[in-house]
């Protein structure tokens, strides 16, 4: 009877894991707004190409994520976290409280834009304070805080061309926005010293708040026609170029490289932009763009682990692929990442 018993429990465990798998059929995903409309993209495709429904793909921001992927292990919890900062001790040993012994890490490419206008027209050194300087709505000067008057490149610095100020950026929804807000708009809020003046004047109970505050001013644009946001793909950032060429673009570096023949590209912070370049950190208006992938899940999650390897294949995440045509930079060692999806390999131990 005893072991009637045992295998009468095996089965109902069986039925219930059973059970569990059918009740869903759809992998869950949630995270980073950055790796969103990349995520979405490649969801919308994979329903399409395979015979597996499209993920269901949210935001809620990189840590909100995370969190979530580490409540635990079942139908109930998410599949993947999206994520454009890679994930932390604490997560991990979030993570390890709850049950998820073991995560994938999938770096999926980079997040980098560059500054280009067209080919024909002058070269650009940028830094982000001369981005801000240009279309930021409130600029420092004499210690104080003033509308943004900057109407040519030479009155942000003197040994810029006397060329109109006109930049077409991406738009609050597109996957590069906030690289841009983070990278340029802040940093160069930062060095003009306008973020100091903003936090100085911010409502907050401590530094952090006022800090958060601060960045918040520094996001605020210009709305007097110097900054325009793109909420298409780049290709209507170079027609909007062709049709006025004093115009500064942001693009995908991708992008930039297929149209070589028609655009300038500017250096920032004397880096040229170039993949190497963003993959090894040193050009800085880049960061890599991860997802999290709770191995427990593959194999009872109809399509995860063909979803993951959707993803990374040269098809989506390549340099010729539509992620790389909506800004993302394709990784030089994207094959390292799909052989490891493919062994469903762990990650190993934070340093």
């Amino acid at each position: 009877m005893k072991s009637m018993h045992i295998t009468a429990s095996a089965m109902a465990i069986i039925a219930v894991s059973v059970t569990a798998a059918a009740a869903r059929d759809q992998v869950q995903i949630t995270g980073s707004s950055t790796v969103l409309p990349y995520a979405t993209i490649v969801s919308e495709a994979f329903g399409e190409n395979t015979d597996f429904p499209s993920p269901v793909v949210e935001g809620g921001g990189s840590g909100a994520g995370r969190k979530k992927l580490c409540e635990g292990v079942g139908e109930n919890t998410v599949d993947i976290a999206n994520s454009s900062s890679r994930i932390s001790k604490s997560d991990i040993e979030l993570c390890a409280t709850n049950g998820v012994s073991e995560i994938m890490e999938v770096r999926i490419g980079y997040d980098g834009i560059v500054f280009a206008s067209d080919v024909n027209g002058p070269e650009f050194a940028f830094t982000p304070a001369d981005i801000y300087s240009a279309i930021g709505a409130q600029v420092a000067k004499d210690g104080a805080l003033v509308a943004n008057a900057n109407k040519v490149w030479s009155d942000v610095k003197a040994d810029f061309p006397a060329q109109n100020i006109l930049m077409y950026i991406p738009g609050t929804k597109h996957g590069t926005r906030e690289v841009f807000d983070e990278k340029v708009l802040i940093e160069g809020c930062k060095e003009t010293g306008a973020h100091a003046l903003f936090a100085a004047v911010a409502e907050g109970a401590d530094d952090k708040a006022k800090a958060s505050a601060a960045n918040k001013e520094c996001m605020k644009l210009r709305t007097d026609g110097k900054s325009v946001d793109i909420d298409g793909d780049y290709t209507e950032t170079l027609s909007r170029i062709d049709a006025d060429k004093s115009a500064i673009g942001v693009f995908g570096l991708s992008f930039y490289q297929n149209n070589t023949d028609k655009l300038r590209v500017a250096t920032m912070n004397g880096i040229v932009p170039t993949t190497e370049a963003i993959a090894k950190g040193e050009y800085p208006v880049s960061r890599p763009l991860y997802f999290y992938v709770k191995k427990a899940h593959i194999g009872v999650i109809p399509g995860l682990k063909e979803y993951v390897e959707f993803f990374v294949s040269d098809d989506m995440a390549g340099p010729n692929g539509p992620l790389a045509a909506y800004g993302l930079v394709s990784d030089p060692e994207l094959a390292a990442t799909q052989a490891a999806v493919a062994a469903e390999t762990p990650m190993a131990p934070l340093e």
